[in-house]
């Protein structure tokens, strides 16, 4: 990881995070900007550096100084509709932490960015404490995510298997690591 730097994104990196952010929607989700989907996006202070329990992490590239990554936690489960109810039952808001907007431009992809934003996000999501459960969805259409995700992650529904396919998306859960306790001297 000498290349990079993993950081929680300042005032300063916000344009260039929404930028990757807004990049991937449109090359690789194909949706475009979709207010309902992607207010975050806008307003990722708002929705990520603001609140206590939520974070917005950046990854730099120690060369250009560009960033080339994002990944952030949001404090909420998915919502139904449009996910399957039983999907948002399996993970409330508050006590569900919600891994999102992990995205690395293509030409930094494959040097270990994405495994080591979820590292770091799922140490924040321990470290905050009060999360019961660290969820995400994929795109399966996206060329690489659904692999990557099922190399770390456990799939609690693929919605393609659905009856009319639902939105065509994969729910995951990962493991929620134990709180490493502090330290407290012997005697």
């Amino acid at each position: 990881m000498g290349e990079y730097v993993i950081r929680v994104a300042g005032g300063g990196d916000v344009d260039e995070a929404r930028a990757v952010m807004l990049d991937t929607v449109y090359r690789d989700l194909r949706s475009g900007y979709v207010p309902r989907w992607h207010a975050d996006i806008i307003d990722p202070v708002g929705h990520y550096v603001r609140p206590e329990r939520c974070t917005l992490l950046v990854a730099q590239h120690r060369g250009s100084g560009e960033i080339v990554a994002t990944g952030a936690v949001r404090d909420r489960g998915p919502a139904a509709p449009p996910n399957p109810q039983w999907v948002a039952d399996r993970f409330p808001s508050g006590s569900t932490a919600q891994l999102c907007r992990i995205y690395v431009r293509p030409e930094h992809r494959r040097n270990g960015l994405a495994r080591d934003l979820v590292r770091e996000l799922v140490g924040f999501v321990v470290g905050v404490g009060g999360y019961e459960a660290v969820y995400l969805h994929t795109d399966p259409a996206v060329s690489g995510a659904e692999p990557f995700w099922r190399s770390i992650a456990q799939e609690v529904c693929d919605e393609r298997e659905l009856p009319g396919g639902g939105q065509g998306i994969v729910h995951f859960e990962l493991p929620m690591p134990a709180p490493v306790p502090a330290y407290a001297p012997v005697g």
